[in-house]
């Protein structure tokens, strides 16, 4: 797509659900899903384990709305998919280039995803915590639907109940304790301090990698949203742990 990168303006702010943008194009794509691309979104696309916003976004000086059902990046490009709405929502694919449009995230959405995020974030602190971090965090899956994190290494059957209840306990004795959460975007060098000296190797040098950073622990690169306090979490439950191949799987839930 002959289109520039969208700008990520929840990389900036991710508390802000309302903002002004600039409408780029709209298409339908392969599947026949309708598509926008903006000059730049605080939606945030399904990505990293983390699902997609919804919302709305409204075109100034008409009555065409277009409601956000879901979000997908490709090459640098946020697609925003949907439906329009208004009294000719077939119009809608006329839209001139560049009209001003004003994007509003679903509030209740975002803060369940950031949620379920930054306690698999979380996750990876109590690891440590519990003995062990010498597992490697890989995969995560913060949906709804059964999230979990996945851990390069294997946890001996014998230990596997014992680790789950001192997961858990350490979980929510951080949450209850509460800590900031810091998002910032960093010169390479920086981040790596922030970082415990170390990024990962899918980490170009040169590169100004997002970091995250939960209470007093080190920081991670990461793209998600995320709450502003751990106690924001409110309440973790680790529901599962088994180990298969190598490969640890940590599951959770969050209190609702």
């Amino acid at each position: 797509m002959d289109f520039p990168p969208t700008k990520l303006d929840y990389h900036v702010d991710m508390f802000n659900l309302q903002s002004q943008s600039r409408f780029i194009s709209v298409f339908k794509a392969q599947d026949g899903r309708i598509a926008l691309i903006l000059d730049s979104t605080l939606f945030h696309p399904q990505g990293g384990g983390q699902p997609a916003d919804t919302g709305l976004i409204v075109f100034s000086g008409s009555d065409f709305k277009f409601s956000v059902q879901d979000v997908r990046s490709k090459d640098g490009i946020v697609l925003h998919y949907g439906v329009f709405e208004g009294s000719n929502p077939e119009s809608g694919m006329d839209i001139e280039k560049g009209k001003e449009v004003y994007v509003t995230v679903d509030e209740s959405r975002r803060k369940l995803n950031s949620r379920l995020h930054s306690a698999g974030h979380l996750l990876d602190l109590c690891m440590q915590k519990v003995g062990l971090g010498h597992l490697e965090p890989g995969k995560g899956y913060h949906f709804p639907d059964g999230p979990f994190v996945e851990y390069k290494g294997s946890v001996p059957q014998g230990q596997m109940a014992v680790k789950q209840k001192e997961l858990e306990a350490e979980a929510n004795d951080l949450i209850t304790k509460g800590g900031k959460v810091y998002a910032a975007i960093l010169p390479y060098e920086e981040a790596s301090v922030l970082c415990g000296g170390n990024l990962p190797d899918y980490i170009s040098k040169g590169s100004t990698p997002r970091i995250i950073k939960l209470g007093d622990s080190p920081g991670c690169p990461c793209g998600g949203t995320h709450v502003s306090d751990l106690s924001d979490i409110i309440a973790m439950k680790v529901t599962q742990m088994r180990t298969k191949k190598g490969i640890t799987k940590v599951f959770y839930s969050i209190a609702s």
